[in-house]
Order: structure tokens, then sequence, then C-alpha cells
């Protein structure tokens, strides 16, 4: 690991400004779960190494009738033992239980998850993206465009855009904030992030609009319960009417670039009643325009199967 400045701002302003231009300048720290294994891989080097687990604007859980609000340095463990993370926002709490281990879940933070870089082997280790088509990709992308073909890592990303959140971020020109489907992006360049993040900027919270009748769930699909990522996931949120689905948002992680959301699979449940077959033709509808790699056609059906099941559990819920 290189030799960095360390910083730990007690305020926003402060922290902002201690970052830079550019984003050898300076990196936000949180947990630093996966932080601090991308300066020891020299995947990141940076100059300056701000941590914002000082900061109070950037902490707590705020529930009301129509919204929730969560802090950017709010813990997974957080997560799971607040009252309000269930229910309506069940797919939330699903998605953190999936990460199984105490000592993640301790430090890792929403912000963090949000914006960690991707596990692929190849980026971790410097070699070209263009090597993933033909090489070894079993745990690679089946929905990609070019040379992109790692997963978003990201554990919370797919429950967030299934429940329409809103990223807020901070710069010192203001704040802004953008759609979760819109925040993960598909980098254009091997020097592109894969969020809608400048190096200016600190993410600040996450904020998910409620509603009478919403119901969600996730489910994940993985190789072994210890730690480990997913092979696919799939995040669903319906509003709904009676026995009846009023509107869907279906969305599948791991399996691309950035969280998959599928219009088709949302239209074969919408106006229907949550019965196994109409959770398995929305299963079908949501992988028909997959495009495995060589050695990763086996994550299609996890994924067709991992949306039927999360609508499943939306049904059992009711």
């Amino acid at each position: 690991m290189n030799a960095f400045e360390y910083a730990s701002p007690k305020s926003l302003n402060d922290a902002l400004a201690l970052l830079g231009g550019s984003w050898n300048d300076a990196v936000v720290l949180a947990g630093g779960t996966d932080l601090l294994s991308c300066m020891k891989d020299h995947v990141m080097q940076p100059k300056r190494v701000v941590s914002v687990r000082l900061i109070s604007d950037l902490k707590g859980i705020k529930a009301t009738s129509q919204s929730l609000r969560i802090g950017a340095t709010v813990t997974f463990d957080e997560l799971m033992s607040h009252p309000n993370i269930r229910g309506p926002y069940n797919a939330i709490f699903q998605a953190v239980q999936g990460v199984s281990s105490p000592q993640i879940r301790n430090m890792g933070t929403v912000g963090g998850d949000l914006c960690q870089r991707p596990r692929c082997w190849y980026f971790r280790n410097g070699l070209s993206p263009d090597l993933i088509e033909k090489g070894e990709n079993k745990y690679h992308a089946i929905f990609w465009n070019g040379s992109a073909k790692f997963v978003s890592a990201s554990s919370l990303g797919p429950a967030l855009v299934a429940l329409n959140a809103k990223v807020k971020l901070a710069s010192q020109k203001g704040a802004r904030e953008v759609e979760a489907e819109k925040f993960f992006v598909t980098p254009a360049n091997a020097q592109a992030r894969e969020i809608d993040l400048q190096p200016n900027e600190i993410l600040t919270e996450v904020n998910i609009p409620g509603g009478a009748g919403l119901r969600s769930a996730t489910y994940e699909v993985r190789e072994k319960d210890a730690l480990d990522w997913p092979l696919a996931t799939a995040s669903v949120a319906l509003m709904m009417q009676g026995m009846q689905v009023k509107s869907a948002r279906i969305v599948m992680g791991h399996v691309g670039p950035t969280p998959v959301l599928s219009e088709d699979a949302a239209q074969a449940i919408v106006g229907k009643v949550i019965t196994p077959e109409a959770a398995e033709a929305a299963g079908d509808a949501a992988v028909k325009n997959a495009k495995p790699l060589s050695d990763n056609g086996y994550k299609v059906q996890l994924a067709k199967v991992a949306v039927k099941r999360a609508l499943l559990a939306v049904g059992r819920a009711r």
C-alpha cells in the first residue's frame, strides 16, 4: 500500500473541502471493507483518505408513513436491527441478511456498499477487460454491452432500484439527487467509474418512497451460506390492489455491470394474481435478452428462478 495522508473531519463541509478534482487526490473512507482492499491491490492509490465516520449528518435512519431516509454511514447491522427496515422495505432487509459475515455487517455501510468497485479478478489485477469474453468468466455478466462484463458488486443496489430510491450527493457547489437506477452506470472506458459520483462529491443519504400497498422482497442464489457474493439475485417492489399486482419493478443483481431493471418481467406480472405460473412467466420474461458468456450460461436459469421466488415471497407476505 502506498503512503497517504489521513483526515477525519467532523462536518460535511470540512470533508468536502478535503476532496480534490481527481480520484487520485482523495477518496472517502466509511467502513473500509472494500477501499482498503483496493488500496492494498493498488487498484486505487489516493494521496489522501478522508474518513466520514464522525460526521453526524451522514448517520441515522428516519422513517415516515410515506418515505424512508437512510444515512450513508448507517451500517448493515443498524439496517438489520431497525424496526422500519421490514414490511414494505423487506427487500432491503433480505439483501442485508444475505451478508452473513458479522464483521462486514458491523463495519460495512450503505454508502460504501453503493460505491464499491467491481470484484472482477481481471479488473483487480489490472488486466484488460477484453480478456473476459474468452477467459474464465463463470461469475461474470449475462447482460452486457461492449467490454464491460463485470457484475455490479452492490448488495443493496438491486433492492434500491426496485424501490425507486434516490441517492443524494453533496459537493461544495451544492447537492443533487440521482435515481438509484441512474446512479449505477456502465463505464465508457477503463478510467471511468461504475457510479454517477464525481471525485469532489460525497454520497450523503438514500431516500426511498413508500405508499399504501407497497410490498417488496429480495431473493439471492449463492454457492454457500458462509460469506460469499451471490451468483444471481432478484429484488421486486410491487404496488398491490387487493390480490392483483397494480405496478411492478423487477430488478436482477450480479448479472450485469449495473442492476438490471426488467420492464418485460414487470409487464408479465402486472394485472395478475401472484401464482407460481405467473411468477415463472415473469422470470422467463426477465432473462429473454440475456447474453451468457462461454462459461456462465447457468446464470440465466439462476436469475430466472430468483425472479420467480422473489415474487412468490411477496405473494406469501400478504
